[in-house]
């Protein structure tokens, strides 16, 4: 099986020659397996030097437990090669076998170099000096530099040109070289990845069909003609007197492009794409929980244990180590409750500054001179607030991991396992807050606590911001479509390039160093043999060019699946404001899967493979976004967008509803939605009642709302409020019933893999008995 040697097969490949004549690997060189992970630290002179000491006695630790090191010196380098000793894998397959959740009793190969380097990559993390500082605690005090596993050439030769590759990009992955090679952990993340994108296919399709459905009534929509024909003077969107020709009064026609582009995204066909993004929400993660199942039957970790699996490591590393009791303190758990509600505040903090810098910045940049600047003031404020929201998300991002990392450390979990999943979901609840705050203030808020001519609300002088004049959806597309396409092109650009100029930076010292392995054997150092011994630099070349790669860790894969399950986030929650998320999804999932796999590949360090048979919390993070796109969606129709008053106006205050049959149904919508208001020339801020109005120079304006002449709200106000709250429930109600009999529908185990680990465990048990009787007649 690809991947999988045993040391017998590893001695042949090392003297250049094919253990298997059946695996598909490439033999262009020969192996010198020296280690399966190092150590590298800076030489240190004077050997009483603390940092000196402490090498010593971390190695002499590491020696105790029989793990052989090479020590080979380099410029101004120190390598340390390390090796596990076979003693150690045996004892790790035969607690394997009877713990109680193995289901890989039939493991031929042997264990496979991934494996080793994680029980490498265990006992260097839980070695401990007799100071009690461990492996992470002397790389923060620079006793060690850094510490990493070894590529296989050969191996990683073959998936570049099998799968990390550009030209490979629409071709099948190879999930099990992958899990062979970088653990299951990675292969089942590529997996999904894979899942989800063949998922957005559908998704994308009906997405471009609701577009080119809005697109094909562009020129006959009679709001669009209704706004781009009339001539209805609107209200100023600033303050100011009559000197400040900024905030005059603007006709409606003006916004004739932006009522073009709202009707793209914001028309009937969008509740059915709401609808039919939920219900596919559901069904993904179905059908990939049994895509799942087919994987991990497949390679034997079904019924695997994570806790189980760490105190198997735990025995291995020490076979009289104590059991790591569970503990719960209500007061540690009282505390990092309050400090998680202490950064969400803070991070809303954030969220309102950003409303602030909107509010200030569109009265200021319509003071400019620049007459497009002046005539699209709110609309840049807009692109500026969520631009300037995408460099806080970048900020905010590094002081989230910061805290959820310290939250972690403050709950003392009881295993590596706990650990991960409670930073898992503090770091996700944070970046879900820093990213979508933002969105859920312009979806829900804007517009609708600024008041109204006569009395409108004001933050430190300043009126708050209005929604767009074709409306609040508007607003909300425009900051999703920035902050999709910032988040996915500068990512992936900046996740390519920066490991690519580090090694462009280096491959002058590659270089030398080749040059120098050459002139060593030129000169065929040898022994009293007679035998050639390679120079150091020979020896450590390999060593050399992983040590040049980009540096990878535990936060490697858990960054891949947190840009992952946010864009999941965006594709679903908001999606009825912006239809095409899930193609501009597609486009870049089908690119990032190759970057991700040309990146761990060639562009950096080995990553420490890790076992497991889940993609773990982050199922349960999908399912809360799923409910959640439900809620959102639901809203954003029911309360940001037109269709509510829409509805109500054709089936109540329309033409129809009078039986007229002469005219469209929607004809003077746009006249009905406004209210009118009665403005002073000489100070646009002051709004006359009509009573007053003979004794002013006044003019009359109107604005969005449903309101008399007096101010007071109408009763076409109530009904169609009334009715969103109405829509609201009902859509909640029948989508979330629709997901529930989809969820019910879709079992989660393929009944070929239910019926083979019964016929796995079946002939487990039968193998048990046979050995028992064999051992007993053994004894007679």
């Amino acid at each position: 099986m690809f991947f999988k040697n045993t040391e017998d097969q590893m001695e042949l490949r090392d003297k250049g020659t094919d253990g298997q004549s059946n695996v598909p690997l490439l033999h262009s060189l020969p192996i010198q397996r020296t280690g399966d992970y190092v150590l590298v630290a800076n030489k240190v002179d004077d050997d009483t030097n603390q940092r000196s000491l402490r090498q010593r006695a971390f190695l002499e630790e590491l020696k105790k437990k029989n793990i052989a090191v090479t020590e080979i010196k380099f410029d101004e380098k120190i390598f340390f090669g390390l090796r596990v000793p076979s003693k150690i894998l045996e004892n790790y397959q035969y607690l394997l076998k009877v713990s109680d959740s193995c289901n890989c009793w039939r493991e031929e190969n042997g264990i496979s170099q991934a494996n080793k380097i994680r029980i490498v990559n265990f006992i260097l993390n839980n070695t401990f000096i007799n100071t009690g500082e461990n492996l992470e605690e002397l790389m923060r005090k620079d006793v060690f530099e850094t510490m990493f596993c070894l590529h296989e050439k050969k191996d990683q030769k073959y998936l570049q040109q099998k799968w990390a590759r550009w030209s490979a990009l629409f071709t099948e992955q190879p999930f099990n070289d992958i899990k062979c090679y970088f653990g299951e952990k990675v292969a089942l993340y590529y997996l999904w990845l894979s899942w989800y994108t063949k998922l957005l296919i559908p998704a994308a399709a009906v997405g471009v069909v609701i577009f080119l459905y809005a697109l094909a009534f562009f020129n006959t929509s009679p709001l669009i003609k209704e706004v781009c024909d009339s001539n209805i003077t609107m209200c100023p969107r600033c303050d100011g007197n009559k000197a400040q020709s900024r905030c005059k009064a603007w006709q409606l026609s003006d916004t004739c492009t932006y009522a073009k582009v709202s009707h793209l995204f914001d028309n009937e066909g969008t509740v059915a794409f709401a609808m039919f993004m939920a219900i596919w929400a559901t069904f993904f993660l179905e059908l990939w929980k049994r895509h799942r199942a087919t994987y991990v039957s497949k390679w034997n970790v079904y019924d695997w244990c994570e806790e189980e699996e760490e105190l198997i490591m735990k025995i291995v590393n020490d076979p009289n180590c104590p059991p790591k009791e569970f503990r719960h303190s209500y007061l540690r758990s009282t505390l990092v409750l309050i400090l998680v509600t202490v950064m969400l505040m803070l991070i809303i903090g954030v969220t309102l500054a950003i409303v602030v810098f909107r509010v200030v910045a569109a009265p200021s940049i319509s003071k400019s001179e620049w007459k497009f600047m002046k005539d699209h003031a709110s609309t840049l404020a807009v692109m500026l607030g969520a631009v300037l929201h995408y460099v806080t998300m970048q900020i905010m991002t590094r002081v989230n991991r910061w805290v959820s990392l310290k939250l972690c450390e403050l709950e003392k979990l009881n295993s590596l396992a706990a650990t991960e999943r409670s930073f898992t979901v503090k770091m996700f609840t944070f970046q879900f807050f820093t990213l979508f705050s933002s969105l859920f203030y312009v979806a829900f808020f804007l517009g609708r606590i600024n008041g109204h001519p006569g009395n409108y609300v004001r933050l430190a002088g300043y009126r708050l911001e209005e929604c767009h004049p074709s409306g609040c959806l508007t607003d909300l597309f425009i900051q999703m479509a920035v902050i999709l396409l910032l988040k996915q092109t500068l990512n992936n650009i900046f996740e390519f390039t920066v490991p690519l100029v580090k090694i462009f930076v280096k491959k002058k010292s590659s270089k030398l160093l080749r040059r120098k392995c050459g002139r060593c054997y030129r000169k065929a150092c040898r022994d009293e043999s007679g035998s050639v011994e390679p120079c150091d630099i020979c020896k450590i070349q390999d060593w050399l060019r992983n040590y040049n790669l980009d540096n990878s860790d535990a936060f490697s894969l858990f960054n891949e699946f947190l840009e992952m399950v946010i864009q999941f986030s965006f594709t679903t929650i908001f999606v009825a404001a912006f239809p095409l998320a899930p193609l501009l999804a597609l486009l870049n999932n089908i690119l990032e899967i190759r970057l991700d796999a040309i990146k761990m590949v060639r562009l950096e360090r080995r990553l420490i493979a890790r076992k497991t048979n889940d993609i773990g919390v982050w199922t349960k993070i999908l399912e809360a976004i799923g409910v959640l796109a439900v809620i959102a969606n639901g809203l954003v129709i029911g309360i940001s967008s037109d269709f509510i008053p829409r509805l109500v106006y054709r089936y109540r205050y329309g033409p129809c509803a009078s039986g007229s049959t002469s005219t469209h149904c929607m004809q003077g919508y746009i006249n009905d939605t406004l209210a009118i208001a009665f403005m002073s020339n000489d100070n646009r801020d002051e709004f006359i009642f009509p009573k007053q109005r003979n004794l002013f120079n006044i003019t009359e304006c109107s604005y969005r709302d449903y309101r008399n002449q007096d101010n007071s709200l109408t009763s076409q106000f109530w009904l169609v409020l009334a009715v969103r709250f109405v829509f609201v429930v009902l859509f909640e109600h029948v989508v979330v019933l629709c997901k529930f009999v989809a969820a019910w529908f879709v079992p989660d185990n393929p009944i070929g893999v239910k019926n083979k680990r019964l016929k796995d465990k079946l002939d487990r048990l039968k193998e048990e008995l046979r050995e028992m009787k064999t051992g007993k007649s053994t004894e007679v």
